[in-house]
């Protein structure tokens, strides 16, 4: 394990650097930018970050009257998941999908997403 020093701070290494099989000895300093994307991995904080940025492209995306009465889940394999409050939102939910689904792509491009699917709330969506 080892400490670095960077303008008064101390970053520690997420693991001791050592390499399978090599010598024992770690493997040196490593860049600051792939220690965090590890921690953030680590502890969930990059899926937070994507979770607060797609509900912010959700609510520029969604027209009005549907955005208070759905609200976006996880995506996974590319697929969005919808919750709606009602069967008949995901009716004209789909109206609009084609539309939505562009201007998320547009907004969020790193999110991959490739499809919107809708699903039936347990609790009413909104706020």
């Amino acid at each position: 394990m080892y400490a670095a020093g960077w303008k008064g701070m101390h970053v520690m290494a997420i693991d001791d650097g050592r390499r399978p099989g090599s010598s024992g000895q770690p493997a040196g300093p490593q860049a600051i930018g792939r220690i965090m994307s590890r921690l953030f991995a680590r502890t969930g904080y990059d899926r937070e970050q994507a979770s607060d940025s797609l509900a912010a492209a959700w609510q520029a995306a969604v027209p009005e009257p549907l955005a208070a009465h759905c609200r976006p889940g996880r995506v996974r394999r590319g697929v969005l998941e919808v919750f709606v409050s009602h069967s008949a939102i995901s009716q004209e939910f789909s109206f609009h999908k084609s539309a939505v689904l562009d201007r998320l792509k547009a907004a969020i491009p790193s999110a991959a997403i490739t499809d919107i699917r809708c699903r039936l709330a347990d609790s009413p969506a909104g706020p």
